[in-house]
């Protein structure tokens, strides 16, 4: 018992610090998939909110789109970290993403004891989006490549009202990423940009992305457990960042840029790994700071 003591006492200075503080939380990976993650995840957010942090969860879909997209015949196709989407894809993850996934994750939350209320970002003029412009350079000898995304959206602007109104009346966001263009088209938006936009828009003090991997790791496979902003063209260049972990390690960086103190990047696999990330001396991933 002395154990679960020592645990409490080291957790209770993080519990004061972050108490009313707005901590967005990117949700995806196989966190999103295990029955026992689900549920270990929706308990770690009801402790949240049951502390008085104001959690706010931005949360992906692949798997679950890719699953249906393989259903169609459809190949999925990546550049960069992003979706590549045509008009029958773009159908898929706005079903899968607005609909299955996202009331899925309310109805766990809603189990735990606290209110949750699922959003797309089409809900309200919740997210706005343009045509993201894509450009890939695989190889620094030739000249970089223009790709045309589809259906993929840059944020433009994210109307923090809407989720503002629901915390103060004691719910949790839960935020599905796809927006609306000025001619009323829908755009897939990464969802790691959308917690980014998300976070600086509510000024929250903290960004954390649950991946599928411990955090930043070396080229011998050690993770990282800081970065300052300035290492990360250097992680770049030599390519110890790379796939999914780009577009993850650019909007830490930008989110720390606009005004957010840390961005956590951490192993959703890892039960509690919240709780372990936020209330622990050491904690388990890494930590983006300016």
């Amino acid at each position: 018992m002395s154990n679960v003591a020592d645990i409490l006492i080291e957790a209770l200075p993080y519990m004061r610090k972050f108490h009313g503080m707005t901590i967005v939380i990117k949700y995806g990976g196989h966190a999103m998939v295990d029955e026992h993650l689900k549920i270990d995840f929706a308990r770690d957010i009801t402790l949240m909110k049951t502390i008085g942090i104001k959690p706010v969860v931005v949360h992906g879909g692949g798997p679950q789109i890719n699953s249906v997209l393989d259903r169609m015949g459809i190949s999925p196709k990546f550049v960069r970290g992003m979706r590549l989407t045509d008009a029958e894809t773009m159908d898929v993850v706005e079903m899968v993403l607005g609909g299955k996934v996202n009331k899925a994750i309310v109805a766990q939350i809603n189990r735990e004891g606290v209110k949750a209320v699922g959003l797309s970002g089409k809900d309200g003029g919740l997210i706005t989006a343009k045509k993201l412009k894509l450009v890939s350079q695989e190889d620094i000898d030739k000249p970089p490549e223009i790709i045309d995304p589809g259906l993929v959206g840059q944020v433009t602007n994210i109307n923090a009202e809407i989720i503002n109104t629901l915390t103060e009346k004691d719910f949790i966001p839960i935020i599905a990423p796809v927006g609306t263009g000025k001619g009323g088209e829908t755009y897939n938006i990464n969802a790691d940009l959308v917690a980014c936009r998300v976070a600086a828009a509510l000024k929250a003090g903290r960004l954390i992305y649950l991946t599928d991997v411990d955090g930043v790791l070396d080229n011998n496979g050690k993770l990282i457990s800081s970065i300052s902003g300035d290492d990360v063209d250097d992680l770049l260049n030599k390519k110890i960042v790379s796939g999914g972990m780009i577009p993850k390690i650019e909007f830490a960086v930008d989110a720390i840029k606009n005004g957010i103190e840390k961005v956590h990047i951490l192993n959703g696999k890892r039960r509690h790994s919240l709780l372990l990330e936020l209330f622990t001396d050491r904690g388990i991933g890494t930590e983006v700071i300016l």
